[in-house]
């Protein structure tokens, strides 16, 4: 319904930065995940694996013509979180970035979170906030279930994102998802 993309300029400037901050970084389009790394990252594998897309190795010059969806900064978390540290005010003004897990980061168009992206489809479909929920557990869910009205968060999930829901499910591991839809929208 909606497509918020980064700019190939944005691009340049997240992978200039990745170089500078010794992250590794990767882009993701419907296609597939693409690196300039040489030495491609082992979360770089891992969100390959996890998605099922195929990992592209090209240079910057190489991808112009792509179309990203977001782009990631992954490592191990203490450099992550190093890195992170030394992010420019210019790119939280430019970009949504959230963390989605200790060794992913998130960058993507100011104008793209799952806050938004929720508010539109339930405005399509012509849904109340009240007639809203959403669940989640990480930093990257938080601007989606800030804008619905029965948030809910996983019993494993951050307690920080914890403190804004309106119910707790049970575990990733538990099927909590399907325990929350059972429990507060289908009784």
């Amino acid at each position: 319904l909606i497509r918020e993309t980064l700019s190939y300029e944005d691009y340049l400037d997240i992978e200039v930065l990745a170089n500078k901050l010794g992250v590794h970084s990767h882009a993701i389009t419907k296609d597939g995940i693409y690196t300039s790394n040489r030495n491609i990252g082992r979360y770089t594998v891992h969100e390959s694996t996890l998605v099922h897309m195929p990992i592209y190795y090209r240079t910057p010059e190489e991808v112009a013509d792509k179309e990203f969806v977001k782009a990631m900064y992954i490592d191990e978390p203490e450099i992550l979180d190093a890195a992170i540290a030394k992010l420019p005010q210019e790119f939280y003004d430019r970009f949504t970035i959230v963390k989605s897990t200790p060794f992913y980061l998130e960058i993507l168009k100011k104008t793209a979170n799952k806050g938004i992206a929720v508010t539109h489809l339930a405005e399509k479909l012509g849904l109340s906030k009240e007639e809203t929920m959403a669940i989640g557990d990480e930093e990257n869910d938080r601007a989606m279930l800030e804008v619905v009205g029965s948030p809910v968060v996983m019993e494993n999930g951050n307690p920080e994102i914890k403190k804004i829901a309106k119910h707790i499910t049970k575990s990733n591991d538990e099927s909590g998802v399907a325990y929350a839809i059972r429990k507060w929208v289908l009784d």
